[in-house]
């Protein structure tokens, strides 16, 4: 029984170092370079015209519904695809979103979202999990809202690792309405960087590859210990201190 137990604890902590890694690689060079070049989300929301940044969590809010909607309709009819296909595919949106600067940049930003969510949602699949379900979708969310890429979140913060709650339409309404402000300042970011028509496109596609690649690392992270704590019995903090202690 010993030996049982020692198995299943060295199984827990290489699980842990795998997760450790996809963390660590979440923040790679892509995320640096956007950093550096970007400033702090202040200085890039200062970017956007004011009626943009006025509607801007109205039109994040908005953004979440349609790909709420769309990322669970599209499931029934395409597969989740390989990470590097989410990836080529938000790139290319991110580039012909930033062709003609704000405009086609607004135009694009519930595409992108969507599809934000869906890779979201096929790696919680790879993680065991049904992204139907209630708390999944949740999850699925609380990913794409407490964590950004850029410099005002960096990752460092463990604690969106251990928010769970069960998903009904009332709460997906005050979650919606709760995370749009944050969501928004992530997207607003996208959107100042896509903010120069043609010069644009490269920022709207690089931008978009740092995102997905981003979010589908963390995501690995957030399910991985959902499933970890299941699977090895391990108290969910337990396991998020021990991951930090990694970092």
């Amino acid at each position: 029984m010993q030996n049982v137990v020692l198995v299943e604890e060295l199984d827990a902590e290489a699980e842990l170092d795998r997760l450790a890694g996809y963390y660590r690689s979440a923040g790679g060079p892509g995320v640096r370079l956007l950093n550096s070049l970007g400033g702090s989300a202040e200085t890039l929301l200062d970017q956007l015209p004011p009626s943009v940044r006025e509607a801007l969590t109205g039109a994040t809010e908005q953004a979440l519904w349609l790909a709420m909607h769309a990322a669970e309709g599209s499931r029934r009819a395409v597969p989740d695809q390989r990470p590097w296909v989410n990836t080529a595919v938000t790139t290319a949106m991110g580039a012909a979103g930033g062709v003609g600067g704000v405009s086609t940049s607004l135009v694009e930003l519930p595409a992108t979202t969507t599809m934000l969510l869906r890779a979201i949602q096929g790696a919680a699949a790879r993680e065991g999990f049904d992204p139907s379900e209630d708390g999944v979708k949740f999850d699925c969310v609380q990913v794409l809202s407490a964590a950004g890429p850029l410099s005002f979140d960096d990752g460092a913060d463990f604690g969106f690792f251990s928010a769970r709650m069960t998903l009904t339409g009332p709460a997906l309404q005050k979650l919606i309405a709760t995370v749009a402000p944050k969501l928004a300042v992530v997207l607003g970011q996208k959107l100042a960087a896509q903010s120069v028509p043609v010069l644009g496109a490269l920022a709207g596609g690089g931008t978009n590859y740092v995102y997905t690649r981003y979010y589908q690392r963390i995501a690995r992270v957030h399910f991985g210990l959902r499933r970890l704590a299941s699977d090895a019995d391990i108290p969910h903090d337990d396991l998020v201190r021990k991951l930090a202690a990694r970092m």
